[in-house]
């Protein structure tokens, strides 16, 4: 628990008989000095009055002797009038428990603090919570920007506008241009479909050989060729009637 850095002392506090009945005792000074050392150290430990190093480990007359900077002896002889006045209580790990530790505890203090700890424990929690949902944004951010980029790589090695457009153009004798934005949407829905450049190339030659010099020829574009019936082209039967350019995909 987190330390308490005050404890409450009232003013009366020598009023108090068992101070007064310490007062009349031998080293009664030094006794009532060990008396608040006590008390401050059990607000250190915070954890109900016990006095503790930690929440498995008491402290020894030893240690206390050091702390305190008193005679061991001493030390002995003051824990042992606390306990006879009903002051302190030993454990049987040892430990010793101040009686009445609420009388001495600052309540209003300890509210604050333990206010002042959740909050900055929300706090922590709510920042944590932020740079975690950031990071977690930027990366998937980052993915995203790498997955289209690679998706857009994909796409024009297996889908290149361009490369479709010229064998469009060598095997018809036209100028279609790869740059018109007409051009380039219909090839990329093809493409997002998961077709390739050679079903491209294979669509051109079955339908070139197919209506060429004929009615249909006038057919023989882009927004037919890969519009909506790309897939149907795609998978007829190809006829060879040898008209116009010798050019075939699998010159290329």
């Amino acid at each position: 628990m987190a330390e308490v850095k005050w404890i409450k002392i009232t003013t009366d506090i020598f009023n108090d008989e068992k101070i007064q009945l310490i007062e009349s005792m031998p080293d009664s000074d030094t006794i009532i000095v060990i008396w608040f050392k006590l008390l401050s150290l059990a607000g250190k430990s915070n954890n109900g009055g016990l006095v503790m190093i930690s929440d498995k480990v008491p402290y020894t007359n030893d240690m206390l002797s050091t702390l305190f900077r008193r005679k061991k002896l001493t030390i002995e002889l003051a824990l042992l009038t606390f306990e006879q006045f009903g002051m302190i209580e030993r454990l049987d790990n040892d430990a010793i428990l101040i009686s009445n530790w609420d009388k001495h505890q600052n309540i209003e203090g300890m509210d604050k603090i333990k206010l002042q700890n959740k909050q900055r424990q929300q706090r922590y929690r709510d920042s944590k919570k932020i740079c975690l949902s950031t990071k977690k944004k930027e990366k998937d951010k980052e993915l995203d920007i790498k997955n289209k980029s690679k998706r857009e790589s994909v796409t024009n090695t297996l889908c290149n506008v361009t490369d479709i457009i010229a064998y469009l153009n060598k095997k018809l004798g036209t100028r279609y241009k790869p740059s018109s934005d007409k051009n380039k949407k219909l090839i990329n829905v093809r493409c997002k479909e998961g077709f390739v450049l050679t079903d491209f190339y294979k669509v051109i030659d079955t339908k070139y050989n197919e209506w060429f010099k004929t009615d249909m020829a006038k057919f023989l574009r882009p927004e037919t060729l890969f519009g909506n019936k790309f897939e149907g082209y795609l998978n007829q039967i190809e006829t060879k009637k040898g008209y116009g350019n010798k050019v075939s995909y699998a010159d290329l």
